[in-house]
């Protein structure tokens, strides 16, 4: 019995000691504090929302003052610490840098443009302003090529997106020149600008008027992005949407 006794004693100090406070705690805290900063704590202004996603933290670059800027950015794109100059030019040359904002406004304008350019161009070919625009030649008639989406399987197999590869590679080449410039300090042109106005559209504007129209395109680029994207899929979806109106 005595033996019993001193076992459940033993046996009740042990689980006692279970819930005691452990000694180890306060390097536990230590270790705690010692933990890096975490990269999303530079990326986000946790002070303030996104005004386009009240429930999201405002990015740290958008801050407002860039034309068409929202506070879009659920990725955080705009937030990446990154030198994108080095998709441009070798990290031997000398000094360069490109802010990730600037990247994706060029980025963004340049995708923009060519998707405004291309729905036009895909509604075009489909006879969807009353007659089908095409380039003359019985290869890029109708009875060639019956609809903008099987014109790409169709000019690959003649031979004729060659070209328009050359002239794309020698339009990125010409227009990543100026980027360079940018990154070597050596030009304050700001993302996206061309100096493309054959029309003076902004000639002896004020800028406020200029970054209307700036905003204009922008919002109209945005669109495009997403009219192309569209049209695309609805074109896909089965062999009946093929064509013009696509449904």
């Amino acid at each position: 019995m005595k033996s019993f006794a001193a076992a459940l004693t033993a046996l009740l100090i042990g689980s006692a000691a279970a819930f005691a406070p452990s000694n180890s705690a306060p390097n536990t805290c230590s270790r705690l504090d010692a933990m890096p900063e975490r990269l999303w704590d530079t990326m986000v202004d946790p002070t303030e929302r996104s005004k386009a996603l009240p429930f999201l933290p405002r990015p740290i670059n958008l801050d407002g003052s860039m034309v068409g800027d929202v506070g879009f950015d659920p990725m955080y794109l705009s937030s990446i610490p990154k030198d994108f100059s080095g998709f441009i030019q070798p990290p031997q040359w000398e000094e360069k840098g490109i802010p990730t904002l600037y990247w994706m406004r060029e980025a963004e304008l340049k995708h923009g443009r060519v998707a405004m350019l291309a729905w036009f161009g895909w509604i075009a070919a489909d006879g969807g302003f009353g007659f089908p625009l095409r380039f003359p030649g019985a290869m890029y008639s109708v009875d060639s090529i019956p609809n903008s989406y099987e014109a790409h399987d169709i000019l690959v197999s003649q031979g004729s997106m060659g070209f328009m590869l050359v002239v794309a590679g020698l339009i990125e080449f010409c227009t990543g020149a100026v980027l360079v410039e940018v990154a070597k300090g050596e030009s304050d042109r700001e993302a996206g600008d061309f100096g493309l106005d054959p029309l003076n559209f902004l000639k002896d504007k004020s800028e406020e008027e200029v970054n209307r129209m700036k905003l204009r395109e922008l919002k109209n680029a945005r669109l495009g992005m997403l009219a192309f994207g569209g049209v695309v899929t609805q074109s896909a979806l089965s062999d009946a949407t093929h064509n013009f109106p696509y449904f």
